[in-house]
């Protein structure tokens, strides 16, 4: 109907009774301000103010209008400062804890430069540990996880955790790859402490090889990938990490029973807090970019 910036010229006018006097406050020449105003009124199809020998002068349906335009400059207003706000509260730290080994993935890629380019006021801090670490206390603000998690903790899927089974070549070479489940028990094996006993993976294995032998016990994933592209035995890793190393052959897999859902999970008091709403939608939006990191 008209332009919303054009209410500022008729206000201005209405308050100084002078289209000089407006335009100096506005920074601007008084012509702007007069066609401005003239524009106004034309859209409108009605007269805002007349001219007297005093200055200007609104109309009966200039004044009809006048509060209806200042409710809108101080919508504005508060729009502007709420943005202020906005802007100063995106700054600062997110600690972000996740697997360690996933830590190395995303700052490989460019996933977390995109991130800091967008929002410069604030830096990303990982926070590892063999443990799940507890939101609700702050030991971090935000969660890559997968598996089971605290039932408070509210978040969004973003890919889907896949492991199969792998062994080096240098291991198939010597002990040659099993082709079923089956020829599991005639391998050794490398697997999980018993600290970390409850965890999917040593639940698999525990129930498809009860007796399985043990060649290593890691307390960590990445000591799995390590142990198993030694040579020394066969093992359950994830797909992102086992498909991205050269030396080592997926022989078995995926393992329906392994499968989860990866997701970034975060404490309901802090979901929309200014700068975690930032990281969160972003992450959102580039699930398509963390397909690559997290599933391989």
């Amino acid at each position: 109907m008209f332009d919303w910036n054009d209410l500022r010229y008729f206000l201005a006018v209405a308050r100084h009774h002078s289209t000089i006097a407006a335009g100096k406050s506005l920074g601007l020449s008084q012509s702007t301000v007069q066609r401005r105003v003239n524009e106004l009124e034309r859209r409108i199809g009605r007269q805002l103010m007349a001219r007297h020998p005093t200055g200007y002068r609104l109309t009966e349906f200039g004044e009809m209008l006048l509060p209806y335009a200042e409710r809108i400059e101080a919508a504005v207003g508060d729009f502007e400062l709420r943005t202020k706000d906005t802007a100063r509260e995106l700054a600062g730290v997110i600690r972000v804890t996740c697997p360690e080994p996933i830590v190395y993935r995303m700052t490989k890629s460019s996933l977390i430069d995109r991130f800091h380019a967008r929002y410069p006021g604030l830096r990303i801090e990982f926070v590892t540990s063999d443990r799940y670490l507890d939101l609700s206390k702050g030991e971090a603000d935000v969660a890559f996880r997968s598996g089971d998690t605290e039932d408070e903790l509210v978040g969004r899927k973003i890919a889907d955790s896949i492991w199969a089974v792998y062994a080096s070549r240098a291991y198939v070479a010597r002990h040659g790859q099993p082709a079923r489940a089956e020829d599991f028990s005639s391998h050794a094996w490398v697997g999980f402490d018993e600290s970390l006993s409850q965890h999917r993976a040593a639940k698999w294995l525990s129930e498809v090889v009860p007796n399985a032998t043990m060649s290593a016990r890691h307390t960590s994933v990445l000591g799995l990938v390590s142990a198993v592209k030694s040579g020394i035995g066969i093992g359950a890793l994830p797909t992102a990490l086992g498909d991205a190393e050269p030396d080592l052959l997926r022989v078995l897999g995926p393992i329906p029973e392994l499968a989860r859902s990866w997701r970034l999970l975060v404490h309901p008091d802090l979901r929309r807090v200014p700068r975690i709403a930032a990281f969160f939608d972003f992450i959102i939006e580039e699930r398509e970019a963390l397909k690559s990191i997290l599933t391989g």
